[in-house]
């Protein structure tokens, strides 16, 4: 009578070499993001492909899901000239900012008029029989909505060869920018170009002689509660200025103070923001919002809130 083997414990399957893998998804798998995903991370592990190719895949995988919401520049943000500025002016602020294209409004600043770009300027300001005016040198502005899908808005850039589209929210007013290097940034991961400064992390609080600290508006509040052992809530502002302006009720001014649990803050400075009397105080960005230097025309108000512990 034969052995009955039933007791045996069945065998482990193999796993699958990468080419077996390879070959199931030509066939027809996988058949979620989620198996392809796994697919290309083994496919790294097995050393097929380099980290940072794995990193740009999953990018590019996941930007469908993002959309320009996630990652524009917020209107508080934005450098944005005023049409009404003599040509000098203009030219000075280009050069301080450092960047090549910048929205043009009028006396409002969700009236935008169109894009600038700076060798536009430079060729008017040179001119002989120049331009009377800087809207003789603008370029149509694209306007989008902050529901625009990346993937879509790429393949819009590419087309159009636009690099550069305004960000208007529900109500018809300016919510931000979003420029074609943001968008290839969160595929390929942070560009920096000559203008961009080398991020510290420590600059952004710096302790004083007194015991208090210099925090920097744009101090995460991971970071914050990192450094002093705190425990804000980071789930609806990612930065320590959107937390105080939002406790405050109003973009905070010099000498405003503010105590929220163990910690008392004072606005020790300001830098002043153009822009009407109705315009939102503040959009505090979800995302990346400690490093505002890599983008196309960032230019913020920033406020030093010196806080003790």
């Amino acid at each position: 009578m034969p052995e009955d083997d039933s007791s045996n414990p069945p065998e482990r399957p193999e796993r699958r070499s990468w080419l077996d893998r390879i070959g199931a998804m030509l066939s027809g798998e996988p058949s979620t993001r989620e198996d392809l995903v796994e697919l290309l991370r083994d496919t790294e592990q097995d050393g097929l492909i380099a980290a940072d190719t794995l990193r740009m895949m999953e990018g590019a995988i996941a930007v469908s899901d993002l959309s320009v919401g996630d990652v524009m520049v917020p209107r508080s943000q934005m450098v944005a000239l005023s049409a009404e500025l003599p040509f000098m002016e203009l030219l000075r602020q280009v050069v301080e900012s450092g960047h090549s294209r910048f929205p043009v409004h009028g006396e409002d600043r969700d009236e935008i008029l169109g894009i600038l770009l700076a060798k536009d300027l430079l060729r008017g300001v040179v001119a002989d029989n120049g331009p009377a005016t800087i809207r003789e040198l603008l370029r149509p502005a694209v306007l989008i909505p902050e529901s625009k899908k990346l993937n879509v808005l790429l393949r819009e850039f590419r087309q159009s060869r636009n690099h550069m589209a305004i960000v208007i929210d529900e109500y018809g007013g300016v919510a931000g920018l979003i420029t074609i290097e943001d968008v290839l940034e969160e595929i390929v991961g942070e560009i920096d170009d000559e203008h961009d400064e080398a991020e510290d992390p420590d600059a952004l609080i710096a302790a004083q002689a007194d015991g208090h600290f210099i925090v920097d508006a744009l101090t995460p509040i991971a970071d914050f509660n990192e450094r002093f052992g705190a425990d804000f809530d980071d789930d609806e502002y990612d930065t320590i200025g959107g937390l105080v302006t939002a406790a405050i009720g109003h973009l905070p001014e010099v000498g405003e103070e503010l105590t929220l649990g163990r910690f008392s803050f004072r606005v020790s400075r300001a830098e002043t923001r153009p822009g009407p009397p109705n315009a939102p105080a503040a959009r505090w960005r979800r995302r990346r919002c400690a490093s505002p230097a890599r983008r196309s025309a960032p230019g913020p108000r920033r406020n030093r809130v010196a806080a003790a512990a």
